[in-house]
């Protein structure tokens, strides 16, 4: 559903507090983006772990330090314009906040990752149904046995996102989503869950549980919350992630990273 004509009426609608839910279907012809905000002392090193792991973690800007208005949308506020956000310290522990501006520092490096939701609207067009947006949840995520390659601190589990998609259309959602390599691109597994260390496909780490109907099959991509369990593993200090389903919307057309 698209319900704001562009993406600055939804950016003006979080900001204000007003959404703070799911980006998932919300102007699907626009990429959205994974957010990580980091001190500038260990950018390098997280820049580096983007580079190693691309399927998941397809970096498509990064800010100067100190700089909180992306290039990628006009009169953006990254530290207002994602509808939450995920508050992480050294011990793992976080806080959700919708405004990020009482913990900005001057040397915060802001990555924006690219996000699967850019790819759904491609799917959608060749009506393959998203479940997650048919229920209104947030797209189910899970933890898995397919370990990063490490950069510095960061290390950790490949996060994937899953949707059911019917067994005769598998084929065409892999080749569609094949197509925007940018943002995950084709999908690393489809079918039996536990082969990629997923035990219980009804209890996701992040995110939702969606039906999975007869003569579907559970397709996973891989996501851009994997850098949260990087950050788990790195124990910095402070950082900042987007609440997971709860994207930075951009101004940049979806077409944009089609190849």
């Amino acid at each position: 559903m698209e319900v704001c004509i562009l993406p600055d009426s939804i950016r003006r609608l979080i900001r204000s507090g007003k959404h703070q839910g799911t980006t998932s279907g919300y102007l699907p012809s626009y990429i959205q983006t994974n957010v990580v905000i980091l001190p500038k002392e260990y950018a390098d090193e997280f820049r580096e772990f983007t580079k190693l792991n691309p399927k998941s973690c397809p970096l498509l800007d990064e800010l100067a330090p100190g700089e909180f208005s992306p290039a990628l949308a006009k009169d953006a506020d990254i530290r207002t314009d994602v509808p939450q956000y995920r508050v992480y310290r050294s011990d793992g522990q976080y806080e959700v906040v919708s405004d990020i501006r009482p913990y900005w520092q001057s040397d915060f490096v802001t990555f924006l990752i690219g996000c699967s939701f850019t790819f759904e609207s491609a799917l959608q067009e060749e009506n393959i149904t998203l479940r997650h947006v048919e229920e209104n949840v947030t797209v189910p995520m899970y933890k898995t046995n397919i370990q990063t390659v490490p950069s510095g601190p960061f290390s950790g589990p490949m996060v994937v996102s899953m949707r059911p998609i019917p067994a005769s259309d598998v084929d065409k959602a892999i080749k569609i989503t094949g197509k925007f390599p940018s943002v995950h691109g084709s999908p690393i597994h489809a079918g039996d869950p536990s082969e990629i260390g997923i035990v219980d496909i009804r209890k996701p780490d992040y995110g939702d549980t969606v039906t999975i109907r007869e003569n579907e099959i559970p397709v996973f991509w891989a996501c851009g919350v994997t850098p949260q369990q990087a950050i788990l593993h790195a124990k910095l200090p402070i950082v900042i992630t987007h609440e997971p389903g709860k994207m930075f919307v951009t101004d940049v057309k979806h077409e944009a990273y089609r190849e």
